[in-house]
């Protein structure tokens, strides 16, 4: 089963920061977790929020900062983190601004060296996993559903994605059970409580992704 830190390792460190993606590679995870929002100068930035209010001591949408401005905050561009990682786990990319994905994609096809294993990209908007089926069919799609398991695992078929990606409280055995048998991995958020971490161990998730990976 898979250890995935959310946003790096958030329960210890600021997240979507190097630090926290510098912690989660000591806490051994098998892959991490990050959200990403365009610049206005159209580079990919890693953060959760459309503004840099909560997480920074700035303040605006970080489609209207310049890429220099968001680094200077303490917020890495993708292809920071990808040179942080620099292959010893795979990243999970949440896209948050659909304007971002033909660069994700870009990007990912110039680090992959074939081995497209170490990237997936996952996202709520489901137009943009549509779209990137279409733009690059080999890189691994996760279909994020917070509230609809059933419509996800329709729209994972319909899209030939890798894995159903939703918030742990919609899973029983069950329906993990029928997930596998439609052939998808399962990799419930965000999971912090460890009864809760023990109870989707015993659902034979294939990974969780949480604040505190340590505790998977």
């Amino acid at each position: 089963m898979l250890k995935i830190g959310h946003r790096g390792a958030k329960g210890h460190a600021p997240e979507n920061t190097l630090a926290s993606f510098e912690k989660a590679l000591q806490l051994h995870v098998h892959a991490v977790e990050l959200d990403v929002h365009l610049s206005a100068d159209a580079t990919i930035m890693v953060i959760h929020d459309e503004t840099v209010d909560r997480t920074t001591n700035g303040n605006g949408f970080v489609r209207d900062l310049h890429s220099e401005e968001l680094r200077q905050l303490g917020i890495p561009t993708l292809e920071d983190v990808f040179q942080l990682i620099d292959k010893k786990c795979s990243i999970n990319i949440e896209i948050k601004d659909k304007n971002a994905t033909h660069l994700v994609v870009q990007l990912i096809e110039k680090y992959v060296e074939d081995n497209y294993q170490l990237f997936q990209i996952s996202s709520f908007d489901w137009e943009v996993l549509e779209s990137l089926s279409r733009l690059n069919p080999k890189i691994f799609i996760g279909v994020l559903t917070e509230n609809d398991l059933e419509a996800a695992l329709i729209f994972a078929k319909k899209i030939r994605a890798q894995s159903i990606n939703p918030f742990y409280r919609l899973l029983t055995k069950e329906k993990v059970t029928l997930l596998h048998e439609n052939g998808f991995l399962v990799f419930p958020w965000t999971v912090n409580e460890p009864n809760e971490i023990e109870k989707l161990k015993l659902f034979a998730v294939d990974g969780i992704i949480s604040d505190f990976p340590d505790r998977i």
